[in-house]
């Protein structure tokens, strides 16, 4: 079903290979693109990224922290109140609104997380 097809690199302007199982591999993940960059450029971009410290791209809420993002850097980090105590919480993930969120000092006195 798959075929081997040669691709142009929009960083270089090289030729490269995007192999039958590069295909399948992104059909697989759901990809609708094919790759724009050679495997070289492609691991100096992503070199580039983590060497700047520069995460995903997180839309919405008030947020603290670097972005982190792979690469050791810290959690991204969202500031919300405490369901319990009403004082202001910070917690990595995005509050939906549908479920309670706890500060730290109420979520490690919950007798159900110990």
């Amino acid at each position: 079903m798959y075929t081997d097809e040669t691709l142009s690199c929009v960083d270089c302007n090289s030729p490269f290979v995007f192999t039958s199982g590069e295909q399948q591999f992104f059909a697989s993940k759901g990809f609708q693109n094919k790759p724009n960059r050679c495997p070289d450029c492609r691991a100096a971009r992503k070199q580039q990224r983590s060497a700047s410290g520069g995460g995903g791209g997180y839309g919405g809420g008030a947020r603290t922290g670097n972005g982190g993002g792979a690469g050791g850097g810290s959690r991204e980090m969202f500031v919300t109140t405490c369901s319990q105590c009403g004082q202001t919480a910070e917690v990595p993930f995005q509050p939906r609104g549908d479920k309670p969120v706890y500060c730290r000092d109420c979520f490690q006195s919950r007798t159900a997380y110990r």
